[in-house]
């Protein structure tokens, strides 16, 4: 079972297990009005030899229109990890992490884990299905990216990568493209490319602060952490400009072990994360970096509770297991695990579980790559309802197991 391991850019936030890190407090586009915003389009990536974005545009009820979706090339390739208990290709959760995709602003970015690069592409004003590359994919120090973060405001794209050379890679853009590269932040996984796992990996990005999640492996007592990285402002006469500091401040809060994916909580300077050992907890982090436990919620019967979206109709959190299909909502104040469970096998037809999912008005929408004999298929969600409103199946658009990460346009 995967997604023990992840790498996410919270805010240009964390890249440990590049697990939990996406853009957070560095992006608050139209906060006023998300709550009763929905979604334009959701954006997953093929993770195939030849990688590719494939957009679906949203309905203003919220569902899912696919026959008018589309597949755009990134110019780079995927790749899938490795299972470590079996040694086959992972799938689903073929890159174990969240935030494979992040968005900044009308910008996409995307990670290429079988090319060692990272992808820009621009998404059209007026139809958010109609992608265009914005200059060549970046190549990044290190092996296997497998999560990012970029951030609006400050024109920042930073990535985690997870392989033989592991750790976190920065660099500015603008309209015309992804800029130099920095050095990598390295971190000592001692993996392989491609990394076995899900464990030992890193999960997730995200952005003033860069989080990264990585994750631990409870079976040799390797825990995992959360890493801080500071986004640095310099200032000239003509200029301002922006950097994320090379040093960072690693920890471990008590209680985790496995951290996956990660999400800031609006108004807050606390993250709500998963855990694939136990469920979900908020953490408070301090003024230097240092993360530790608020509150934790253990989930019964979870196989490996990877995936978190914060619903900003209801603000709490909605947790996804690869290994179960059911979705979780938790309180974002202390990841007290609110109701039951939202059993979504009614209306599945036989999905084995969910990974990547993300919010928008008042639907959340879940992927559920399938596993080679189900379709890659995403699931909507009515927040308020706490109702499965609709199951797609996205074949059609040349998604299969490997496809990984979700973002949406609001």
């Amino acid at each position: 079972m995967h997604c023990y391991s992840k790498l996410s850019l919270l805010a240009l936030a964390s890249v440990a297990s590049i697990a939990s890190a996406r853009p957070s407090s560095l992006d608050t586009r139209g906060a006023a009005n998300e709550a009763c915003t929905n979604g334009k389009a959701i954006y997953i990536t093929s993770n195939t030899a030849q990688n590719s974005i494939v957009a679906v545009p949203i309905a203003q009820n919220g569902s899912l229109i696919v026959n008018q979706g589309s597949s755009t090339a990134t110019g780079g390739s995927g790749a899938s990890g490795i299972t470590a208990s079996s040694g086959a290709a992972a799938g689903p959760d073929s890159l174990f992490s969240q935030s494979a995709i992040a968005l900044a602003g009308q910008y996409l970015f995307a990670v290429n884990p079988g090319s060692n690069t990272v992808s820009m592409l621009a998404i059209d004003a007026q139809d958010a299905t109609k992608l265009t590359a914005v200059g060549s994919p970046a190549t990044l120090p290190g092996e296997f990216p497998n999560t990012v973060a970029a951030s609006d405001k400050y024109k920042i794209v930073c990535v985690g990568l997870t392989g033989a050379t592991a750790g976190v890679a920065c660099a500015p853009y603008s309209s015309a493209g992804i800029g130099a590269v920095d050095a990598l932040r390295p971190f000592a996984l001692n993996q392989t490319t491609p990394p076995g796992g899900p464990l030992n990996t890193v999960s997730q990005c995200d952005q003033t602060t860069l989080y990264v999640t990585v994750k631990g492996d409870p079976t040799v007592n390797n825990t995992g952490f959360l890493a801080a990285f500071p986004v640095q402002n310099t200032r000239s006469s003509c200029h301002a400009a922006a950097s994320v500091a090379s040093t960072g401040v690693t920890s471990s809060p008590s209680g985790t072990a496995v951290l996956f994916g990660s999400e800031v909580i609006k108004g807050s300077t606390d993250l709500f994360v998963t855990d694939a050992s136990f469920g979900g907890a908020v953490l408070s982090v301090d003024a230097t970096g240092k993360a530790s436990t608020v509150g934790k919620g253990v989930i019964d019967g979870q196989a490996a509770t990877c995936w978190v979206a914060i619903s900003p109709a209801t603000n709490t959190a909605f947790v996804a297991d690869v290994g179960v299909d059911r979705l979780v909502e938790m309180s974002v104040t202390n990841a007290t695990i609110l109701g039951s469970p939202i059993d979504l096998t009614a209306i599945s037809n036989g999905d084995p579980g969910l990974t990547d999912l993300r919010a928008a008005g008042s639907f959340v929408y879940a992927l559920s790559p399938g596993n080679g004999t189900t379709d890659a298929s995403v699931v909507v969600v009515n927040a308020l309802t706490r109702a499965a409103v609709e199951h797609v199946s996205v074949a059609s658009l040349g998604l299969t197991k490997s496809a990984q990460g979700m973002a949406i346009l609001v």
